[in-house]
């Protein structure tokens, strides 16, 4: 699936509502436009009403029932967005013209939030070219150096995104420099351990296996040259890196080296969270969108 296809197969009927904190933002205004105009989602753009009602004019838009403007200040505009959600007037929270760690510390609120137990971890889905399918990457944005029980929490979450999208079982590929358990190299402990865990039941939904190269876990020519079998090798649709550097890197080396195109959510609180990048262009901010808003959709049904 192309991320285009993702977006033509949202359906109108199952509308999802999202709350944009800090919306007074041009790429991002124009990702809402093209969301509005496809009839994706309904919006409740939250902050400075004047610099939004401003941009909306500039791109010949008007409030209506599925584009409303809530005025609120920059120290209140995250707070603002997240109740809205809490309260189930929205389905969905979107990072505007706000520093990250705002929209993080309101979605933590003791009282206002809607964390759940569940630990935070960023999804990203991206349609990379030449590649028949779309491989998600996880944790590139939010867990610096993830422990096991923690990475098994990131799994869960991007099994979850990715069955949203039509996955029906993941295959997640535990990345290390190597292929083989090295005592030496904490990655590789985790990856055997965690594919342990899978098939024990202790995570699910998903089939995990490692460790893996970056390589074998993408090409099955590389993971038959080095021998390696199993449901995952050469196959994996989820990557999960082993520290927030390596996703870092491999999220960016996608985007510049390899023109790739991304859409990535925030996964295990009680509702996606769209954080991308203020550098970020407003199609990806379109298809984190439609990422979001497909898997609330196939969840209710």
């Amino acid at each position: 699936m192309e991320l285009e296809q993702l977006l033509n197969s949202i359906t109108a009927d199952n509308k999802k509502a999202v709350a944009v904190a800090a919306a007074e933002d041009e790429e991002v205004i124009e990702s809402v436009k093209q969301a509005y105009e496809r009839g994706i989602a309904s919006f409740l753009l939250v902050g400075n009403a004047e610099k939004i009602n401003f941009l909306l004019q500039q791109h010949h838009l008007e409030q209506t029932m599925d584009l409303q403007v809530i005025d609120a200040s920059p120290d209140q505009a995250a707070l603002e967005a997240v109740k809205l959600v809490s309260r189930g007037q929205a389905d969905i929270l979107m990072k505007g013209m706000i520093p990250t760690s705002n929209l993080l510390k309101a979605v933590l609120h003791k009282e206002a939030g809607f964390r759940t137990g569940k630990i935070l971890s960023h999804v990203a889905a991206f349609e990379v070219p030449g590649y028949e399918r779309l491989i998600f990457v996880t944790d590139s944005g939010m867990n610096i150096n993830p422990d096991l029980q923690q990475k098994a929490q990131i799994i869960e979450n991007a099994a979850w995104i990715a069955k949203g999208v039509g996955v029906e079982m993941p295959k997640v590929a535990v990345l290390a420099a190597v292929e083989t358990v090295n005592p030496s190299m904490q990655a590789t402990l985790d990856a055997s351990a965690l594919t342990v865990m899978n098939k024990r039941g202790q995570i699910s939904n998903c089939v995990v296996e490692g460790p893996f190269a970056l390589d074998n876990a993408i090409s099955p020519e590389a993971a038959e040259h080095k021998g390696i079998s199993g449901e995952v090798a050469g196959h994996a649709d989820i990557l999960l890196v082993p520290a927030i550097e390596t996703g870092n890197a491999l999220y960016k080396s996608l985007i510049y080296f390899s023109g790739a195109k991304v859409g990535a959510v925030v996964a295990g609180a009680r509702a996606p969270i769209v954080l991308t990048s203020r550098a970020d262009s407003a199609e990806s901010k379109l298809f984190s969108i439609a990422l979001a808003v497909k898997t609330l959709q196939h969840k209710n049904t």
